[in-house]
């Protein structure tokens, strides 16, 4: 049994939480996720099955559209409102909506990011939201992302509500603290849901209540959900050989990409890298017919 599940996570469940759900529902051990969601956040949770875990790290290079609220008035340690407040600010007024986009525009495009330290980010091999909660100091080093969209959805009086397609690796509590920050009013993320990642949406995400009645009658092929990979067709000679983890020298085309998804007389057989230097294409990750 292996292959894909696009999952529903609702509020106040770990990610965790929903992976072990599967295995129940499922009777598999083998079962991993893409791109963890705070507890409190909901939405599109890609879950791999069996042999597919070995594809989850491809899944997680995939762009992600977030909607999230930003309140403002308040910060807190986590980025959140499931924090601590650590600043408040009772009397303010949001700026206009010219204001407010031309701050909006900032965050488009590359920008560098500090991720919060009540994260699952490893610092020397330990979650930094471990370290804190031993009440160590964590000093999160930032990191470059890319904000592909960012849109006003609406306005009240304390909050926004935004849309954003981003790159791997953002944090929209940080993208959150960090408008507030541009406007000069402490701000905070009040409520997230994940709409997309990669060719996962969340229109056809299933409820834990839908996959426990479909079963592995819900898994996906995988194939299906790496169009962010660039495709290389292998000559069919070659497979055998490249099923036995040998590379093969590149006659056909040169790759723009270096990680390729690789196929057969039109089957997924697996995970390819070029290699420039030999311009061959070497296994990477086969998956077993």
């Amino acid at each position: 049994m292996g292959g894909f599940l696009n999952v529903l996570k609702p509020p106040g469940m770990t990610s965790h939480d929903v992976i072990g759900f599967v295995r129940r529902v499922l009777h598999v051990k083998r079962v991993g996720h893409a791109g963890t969601l705070d507890p409190a956040a909901a939405g599109v949770l890609p879950v791999a099955v069996g042999a597919s875990t070995r594809l989850i790290e491809y899944l997680e290079l995939a762009d992600k559209t977030y909607r999230a609220e930003v309140k403002f008035g308040i910060a807190t340690d986590s980025g959140d409102d499931t924090g601590e407040v650590i600043e408040s600010l009772a009397d303010f007024t949001l700026p206009a909506a010219d204001e407010i986009e031309s701050a909006l525009a900032r965050f488009r495009g590359h920008i560098t990011q500090v991720p919060p330290a009540h994260s699952a980010i490893k610092i020397g091999g330990r979650r930094a939201c471990d370290l804190l909660r031993e009440g160590k100091a964590v000093d999160m080093p930032s990191r470059e992302v890319i904000i592909h969209r960012l849109e006003l959805l609406a306005r009240r009086d304390d909050t926004l509500l935004i849309d954003t397609d981003c790159s791997k690796g953002t944090y929209i509590r940080s993208l959150c603290v960090d408008i507030g920050a541009a406007l000069g009013i402490p701000a905070t993320m009040a409520f997230l849901v994940r709409r997309r990642v990669g060719d996962f949406a969340l229109e056809d995400a299933l409820t834990l209540e839908e996959l426990k009645g479909q079963g592995a009658s819900a898994l996906l092929a995988p194939s299906d959900f790496l169009s962010h990979l660039e495709r290389y067709d292998l000559n069919p000679r070659r497979e055998k050989a490249f099923c036995n983890g040998l590379s093969t020298g590149e006659r056909q085309r040169i790759p723009q990409s270096d990680t390729l998804k690789v196929y057969a007389e039109d089957r997924f057989i697996g995970i390819g890298r070029f290699d420039r230097s030999n311009m061959e294409v070497v296994p990477v990750k086969v998956l077993k017919p």
